[in-house]
């Protein structure tokens, strides 16, 4: 009975949040690829998902779009075909594991920095719907600073920078965070530290680019948390299954869901409103014109 009192109590929470709160937009990206930042995404939607939250993962990775791959899905229609007008976002929407909403990139956000005015219109009012439908949207974009990167980056609420404690991967991630800056805009950046040893290398790992913003930028980088490095991940990847999925109980899984659950603390307590879809879209259109 107690559980049961203390999971009723949790769902209410969980409305209530809801029922104040317009969908939010996070960009994941990250320095450079090999880091692990699509799996991260993915597991990191589901763990959210598992919460009690509904979730949509929107592949931006141009090129090396790879969500699907990672849950086995053949992707039949993707951006593109929203963009042409040739399906609506509803029908663009697919689903992996556990009912996991995501829409396929590819070649389409290509298409959407070449876009006419009355392209780009239909394109708003077709994602505008989204707003609501979702607790969460989640932009897994490539790695690297690309200006079609650089826009998911400015118009979300909040971005989580990928890297490992590989040297080369901390040196790229504080890369772009200095890029952005240097831009001049203000931009809300998380670390997540992939595939550490142990708490230690993770923390040490993210003081070293936490010092050096603070130092040179004049910025503050929080830590969102810490992913472990574990064989299970890569077994996970080869079955085409998520490692949260395929391996609840694995290092990497409990650190994912300690992760998550530090996430949705702050989320709840977050006092500003989030702009939702509208007030991404009103930042990605004057982005894009």
């Amino acid at each position: 009975m107690k559980d049961q009192a203390e999971a009723l109590r949790n769902l209410v929470q969980i409305q209530n949040d809801k029922g104040t709160r317009a969908t939010r937009i996070i960009t994941v990206t990250s320095g450079k690829g090999g880091v692990g930042k699509s799996n991260f995404t993915l597991n990191f939607a589901l763990t959210l998902q598992s919460q009690g939250y509904k979730v949509l993962v929107f592949d931006a990775d141009i090129g090396l779009a790879n969500i699907d791959v990672l849950m086995g899905v053949s992707s039949k229609y993707n951006l593109y075909h929203l963009l042409k007008k040739e399906k609506t976002i509803w029908e663009i929407i697919q689903k992996g594991y556990n009912n996991l909403d995501f829409i396929a990139g590819g070649s389409g956000f290509n298409d959407l920095l070449r876009l006419t005015e009355e392209e780009l219109d239909y394109f708003a009012e077709q994602v505008t719907q989204l707003n609501g439908y979702v607790d969460f949207i989640i932009f897994d974009t490539g790695a690297g600073l690309s200006k079609e990167t650089l826009k998911f980056i400015l118009a979300a609420e909040e971005t989580f920078v990928v890297t490992t404690p590989e040297p080369t991967s901390i040196t790229d991630a504080y890369a772009i965070i200095k890029m952005v800056n240097s831009m001049g805009h203000d931009v809300s950046f998380k670390l997540v530290i992939n595939r550490v040893t142990d708490l230690k290398e993770g923390k040490q790992t993210a003081d070293k680019i936490a010092l050096v913003a603070k130092q040179f930028l004049d910025i503050h980088i929080p830590t969102l948390g810490f992913v472990d490095d574990d064989a299970t991940v890569s077994k996970a990847v080869k079955k085409q299954i998520p490692f949260t999925v395929a391996f609840p109980h694995s290092a990497a899984s409990r650190s994912l869901n300690t992760l998550t659950e530090n996430y949705i603390k702050g989320y709840r307590v977050i006092d500003t409103p989030s702009s939702g879809v509208k007030g991404f879209l009103n930042k990605m259109m004057k982005l894009l014109k």
